[in-house]
């Protein structure tokens, strides 16, 4: 039995054999998800040929591999980092963020090396991930910005805290004066008083994340604060719809409560797929902790885009088997 540290010394004698795959193009696939939220992670380093967002879509079409977001793995750009992360949607775009994916590329390498904490690389910047426990990570997600240029929007809203924009009647909107930030990508929170699930997000969500307000589109999250820490959150996700759990909605989320004075600093956010606390620290950088879990492992070849897993009943015993 190879453990996970394996996995990455002995990628081409250890997948070929076990997918019986082309030794050049054959790549780990982890199916994952953290806290609900559908993660694949896909390792391309050493690979010749590289994971296209065209790629991840038609990956993504396979129902048991069906995801929220790809993080594909790629050789560092900058020293003192583990790798370089660039995060494709399910519809095949470009992600700035993926909190929620991180813990998962994080378990994945600290599992192979040991450490304890580690730097990963994506667009936006460098994120430092912190080992909390078994499959529970924090990640430094940066600081959250509030200017209307900075989110973007596409005119000028000097008081972020609650723009104008309203879903129903004018005189009784379904939902309206949204809060926005930009946690390495933009966010809209809309603060409800009833059960978030009420509000049929997915009937609005569309709209929403292609308003004109919003020239690079948003994550449209309904937030309903419970206490100074505790919060509801339903998300609407840019690129990929309604989602059990997003990790940079819920850090945008909290950093707005705190900012508009209806949370404190520290927060649990509970969404469909689990529970993340949220700590808003100096300057508004944002730290994010929550679980991770392993539900299947294999191959992709990058030129047929076939895909073949080694089955279990014990999905992190699969991580150890590959």
């Amino acid at each position: 039995m190879l453990e996970i540290s394996d996995i990455f010394r002995h990628r081409r004698t250890t997948y070929t054999s076990v997918a019986n795959m082309t030794d050049t193009n054959a790549i780990p696939l982890f199916k994952m998800n953290g806290a609900g939220n559908k993660i694949l992670v896909a390792d391309t380093r050493g690979s010749s040929k590289g994971m296209t967002g065209k790629m991840a879509a038609a990956i993504g079409d396979n129902e048991m591999l069906h995801f929220d977001q790809m993080m594909v793995m790629q050789e560092p750009q900058t020293d003192g980092t583990e790798v370089y992360v660039k995060i494709y949607n399910i519809d095949g775009s470009e992600a700035e963020a993926c909190g929620n994916g991180t813990r998962c590329v994080a378990d994945i390498l600290m599992s192979a090396s040991g450490a304890s904490e580690l730097e990963l690389e994506t667009s936006p910047g460098i994120l430092n991930v912190v080992r909390q426990g078994p499959q529970m990570y924090t990640v430094d997600m940066g600081v959250a910005r509030f200017g209307w240029a900075d989110i973007p929007l596409s005119e000028e809203f000097r008081d972020t805290r609650a723009i104008e924009l309203q879903v129903g009647p004018i005189d009784d909107p379904i939902l309206h004066s949204p809060s926005v930030a930009n946690m390495g990508n933009p966010h809209a929170i809309f603060w409800v008083e009833n059960d978030v699930e009420t509000y049929g997000l997915e009937r609005f969500g569309p709209l929403l994340e292609n308003h004109p307000v919003f020239p690079e589109r948003a994550n449209i999250s309904l937030a309903r604060v419970i206490s100074d820490n505790e919060m509801d959150l339903k998300v609407w996700e840019r690129g990929t719809g309604l989602t059990l759990a997003c990790g940079s909605a819920a850090c945008a989320s909290v950093a707005c409560g705190f900012r508009t004075g209806r949370t404190g600093s520290s927060v649990i956010v509970h969404l469909p797929g689990g529970d993340l606390r949220i700590d808003v620290k100096d300057d508004y950088r944002i730290l994010m902790t929550g679980p991770i879990e392993y539900e299947a492992v294999g191959m992709v070849d990058l030129d047929t885009l076939e895909w073949q897993m080694v089955e279990t009943n014990d999905p992190f015993q699969l991580v150890q088997q590959v």
